[in-house]
């Protein structure tokens, strides 16, 4: 790749930059903030703190969803907004990048992520493409050029993405769509049910930091503030831990169900792999308190949480860029010739 080059991770929740020779040099919430419909006036933590707060000419939304650009012309403007500020306000010269997509996803929709980068104001060298699972498993520190099979399951905000992999690529993949933002939903109707309190979502991923537990063996509480269904005056409640285990568990056992069924299909020499070296648990969700333990409850298998499990993806893309090995694990996409 050229001296200059960038790996980009298009998280739905949380974008975030390696510069090659530099390390990661960007890690934000994936949000803008446009006041009538045409100027940027926020990105990154300073829109997140606008977000449900902002009056009606104020659009605060994510650009990315489930993993793939829902909104081109936003996601544009919020990268032209962060590569100027990595550069100290200064248009960054000519360099390659190189984005991790996830695998389930159609040919337009990866198509989207080139033509993102090809059509901003960036000076574009080459554009390569790695698929997410490569990067997520390169960033966990795995071998997976050789012929020993591993399994990484990455929970991410919209999605929940379960692979295996051996010899340099995925012999099977299944995108789920649950993640973070899900059990956020849940906490929010769960509160809203039992209590009678309408709260937002950063109550709700608040709730779920401080309080979400993958097994029904922890006692807390956390008091939160929120609007009474019925009143519509602002109420204090407190919410226990039992409330948020019944909002979560059954998507819990969502991802636990698509990993037997990855497991199903795995060929025998690689789950022989895969019961030597256990599952691999990436992502921001991976956090989630004793997850391990039911994740091996549940398939009786070694269950390794990755240390920073948000970041995997956005280092092995780093490792990509700074280790030639690797580099044929990339794909270089061009633009569409017609007839």
């Amino acid at each position: 790749m050229a001296t200059k080059a960038y790996g980009i991770d298009f998280g739905t929740s949380t974008i975030k930059i390696y510069k090659k020779g530099q390390g990661i040099v960007l890690d934000e919430h994936n949000i803008i903030a446009i006041a009538d419909r045409k100027t940027v006036i926020a990105s990154g933590e300073e829109a997140y703190e606008m977000y449900e707060k902002a009056p009606s000419n104020i659009m605060v939304s994510y650009p990315v969803r489930s993993g793939v650009i829902a909104d081109v012309a936003n996601m544009t403007a919020l990268l032209n907004h962060f590569m100027m500020r990595i550069n100290g306000n200064k248009r960054p010269g000519a360099a390659d990048y190189i984005v991790a997509t996830p695998t389930d996803i159609t040919e337009v929709e990866r198509r989207s992520f080139y033509d993102l980068i090809a059509s901003s104001s960036l000076k574009v060298g080459h554009i390569k493409i790695v698929e997410k699972p490569i990067a997520d498993a390169i960033g966990a520190g795995l071998d997976i050029t050789s012929a020993r099979g591993v399994m990484v399951v990455n929970i991410g905000a919209d999605t929940t993405e379960i692979s295996i992999l051996s010899l340099g690529g995925i012999v099977l993949s299944k995108l789920i769509p649950v993640g973070g933002n899900r059990l956020d939903e849940s906490i929010k109707s769960i509160v809203k049910r039992k209590y009678n309190l309408y709260i937002g979502d950063k109550t709700a991923e608040s709730i779920k930091k401080q309080l979400a537990c993958a097994l029904p063996m922890v006692e807390a509480s956390v008091k939160v503030y929120g609007r009474d269904v019925v009143t519509g005056l602002p109420t204090l409640i407190e919410v226990s831990s039992k409330t948020v285990y019944e909002a979560i568990y059954e998507y819990l056992y969502a991802i636990i169900d698509a990993m037997k069924i990855i497991l199903e299909r795995t060929p025998p020499e690689i789950s022989s792999d895969i019961i030597d070296s256990g599952i691999y648990i990436t992502g921001g969700s991976a956090k989630i308190f004793a997850l391990d333990e039911l994740l091996h409850k549940e398939t009786e298998l070694k269950i390794n949480i990755c240390p920073e499990p948000a970041d995997t993806v956005v280092k092995g893309l780093g490792t990509i860029m700074e280790d030639h090995k690797f580099s044929g694990l990339a794909d270089v996409l061009r633009p569409k010739t017609y007839l």
